[in-house]
């Protein structure tokens, strides 16, 4: 089984992948943050770096979907490769931060890329308010995501949300986050949790 959280920078996803991981014994895949060469980069001058980010997040998500797919083990993956060519890259091309000609060779590939990746059996997308998402960034404190402004953050709001409306690929299960704290309260992951079971046994 594959399942995948999907939502904006700051939503919750790492948290959640480690909590239900540890549940239900599923093997966490994560975003890899830590490893990218290029973020740093990116935060300090988006124009100049952006093509060869996306790149990178789209390179290295298709490699671990085929991973997944090829384990045949029950994993829950931190980010999807369809956040990355529905959200990030068009944005980055509506903003001017990325040209024609690198947005639509890059288009091209993700053309190619889905058709050998099969949508996760679950999507789990965390919808949350642009406070909750900045509280949650500065809590976590990561310096380069410090110059993130609250107009970026929102424009990639508003391109999940349209997203979200016309997922179609699989099972969706939507989690507003802004009045949950999976973390302090059992109860609030128990009810995450239950909304999970129901998705995966096909309950009502």
């Amino acid at each position: 089984m594959h399942i995948a959280i999907a939502g904006n920078i700051g939503a919750g996803k790492t948290t959640l992948t480690n909590l239900l991981a540890k549940h239900y014994k599923w093997e966490p895949h994560f975003e890899s943050v830590a490893e990218n060469p290029y973020l740093d980069d990116f935060y300090g001058s988006m124009e100049r770096w952006s093509f060869n980010l996306q790149i990178y997040f789209l390179n290295t998500r298709f490699r671990q979907i085929l991973e997944i797919r090829e384990s045949g083990k029950n994993i829950i993956q931190d980010r999807t490769i369809y956040e990355d060519a529905n959200i990030f890259a068009p944005n980055l091309h509506a903003m001017g931060l990325m040209t024609n000609r690198d947005f639509s060779n890059y288009e091209t590939l993700f053309d190619l890329m889905e058709r050998l990746v099969a949508p996760p059996d679950l999507l789990i997308y965390l919808r949350a308010s642009i406070p909750t998402l900045v509280g949650q960034i500065h809590r976590r404190g990561r310096e380069f995501e410090n110059s993130i402004s609250i107009d970026y953050l929102s424009r990639l709001n508003e391109r999940y949300e349209a997203w979200i409306s016309t997922y179609k690929k699989g099972k969706l299960l939507i989690i507003d986050v802004d009045n949950l704290n999976i973390v302090d309260k059992q109860e609030d992951l128990g009810s995450v949790i239950d909304r999970i079971d129901a998705q995966i046994h096909g309950l009502f």
